[in-house]
């Protein structure tokens, strides 16, 4: 017994009384001073401690909206384990937190939360602060749905422009004639940015999710909407501002009760960037080019998110029918026979 607990070590087969006692002597000593990782205190740290030095650490070394989104992480981690020390939480807490935020209706943000929790672990750990297991490693991540292949079709698009109010409708436009991501690239911008001489838009390398600057030209229909925009400024900073001049946070309610006005289902303000690849890969642009202009890291994300419409992929389908085929509709009754470079053999 050590404080209360009782630790039971086994030591062997086959061996005699006075062996057995030196041994367990040997070992009892190992426990009292710590030698063993049972009787010695290890380091712990409470989780909100520690949820707050990791979170200094993403605001000093991590992009804005990084450090944003593991805060908003730690928001949810605290309700569940604020209070616990770091050595208290276990994978069971973790599964009961995690069933807790489906039940919520949270369907992605459980995952993007344990891994928060799993990298706050392992900084703690190269900090010197904790001394265990890593307990996320035990839990497994909830499947994630590539979702449904939505984005707009041009009447959709008409619908939900007419039904959003400036500048929010510009917001829209950016998204789908730039293919800027609305909250960190779009809301962003500041009128430095935009050349309306040249037509470009540089999305600065701090905002871009990949951490690189990229530059994407202004169209002839986005090119008068900012002009628009440009000309209301009055000195403000950022593109995209409220009217006391502060600059937007989020579209999101007031793009979904236009989209509800529009009477369109399961559209969100990132399915104004799907619209944006898949016009362009329908347009015929190659993959590369799109990569580039929307700022992926990859081709595989520039397949994800180029979805041809069914019309187009109906006209793809007629293309066929201009080449000659072995395989002609059958002839009526008393026809002509068929030249030989069509018969089937």
């Amino acid at each position: 017994m050590h404080q209360g607990t009782r630790h039971v070590v086994r030591i062997g087969k086959g061996i005699n009384r006075t062996a057995a006692g030196e041994i367990a002597a040997v070992k009892r000593a190992a426990i009292l001073k710590g030698e063993a990782g049972i009787g010695g205190k290890r380091k712990d740290i409470a989780f909100d401690k520690a949820a707050e030095e990791f979170l200094a650490m993403a605001r000093a070394e991590k992009r804005h909206r990084t450090a944003r989104r593991y805060a908003e992480c730690l928001v949810q981690l605290k309700r569940s384990f604020s209070g616990k020390r770091l050595s208290e939480i276990h994978p069971f807490l973790l599964e009961r937190h995690k069933r807790m935020r489906l039940e919520e209706g949270a369907r992605v943000a459980p995952n993007r939360e344990l891994q928060v929790l799993r990298n706050l672990y392992n900084r703690c750990i190269a900090w010197k602060k904790y001394e265990g297991e890593n307990p996320v490693r035990h839990v497994k991540r909830l499947k994630e749905s590539r979702g449904r292949e939505r984005f707009l079709e041009l009447e959709e698009e008409a619908r939900l422009l007419a039904a959003l109010p400036e500048p929010y409708r510009t917001v829209a436009l950016v998204g789908i004639q730039a293919g800027l991501r609305v909250r960190s690239e779009a809301l962003t911008l500041r009128w430095q940015d935009v050349d309306l001489v040249r037509g470009t838009i540089t999305v600065q390398a701090a905002f871009a999710k990949t951490g690189e600057t990229r530059t994407v030209g202004i169209n002839g229909v986005l090119r008068p909407a900012l002009a628009a925009l440009h000309t209301q400024a009055n000195g403000r900073e950022h593109v995209f501002a409220r009217r006391d001049g502060q600059p937007l946070r989020s579209i999101r309610g007031v793009f979904m009760r236009a989209c509800a006005r529009a009477e369109l289902t399961d559209v969100t303000p990132h399915v104004l960037r799907h619209t944006f690849a898949s016009r362009l890969a329908m347009a015929g642009v190659d993959l590369r080019t799109i990569q580039d202009l929307g700022g992926w890291k990859t081709l595989a994300m520039v397949v994800r998110y180029s979805h041809p419409t069914r019309s187009h992929k109906a006209e793809a389908l007629e293309r066929l029918a201009n080449f000659p085929t072995l395989f002609p509709t059958p002839r009526p009754a008393g026809s002509a026979e068929l030249p030989a470079a069509a018969q089937v053999r």
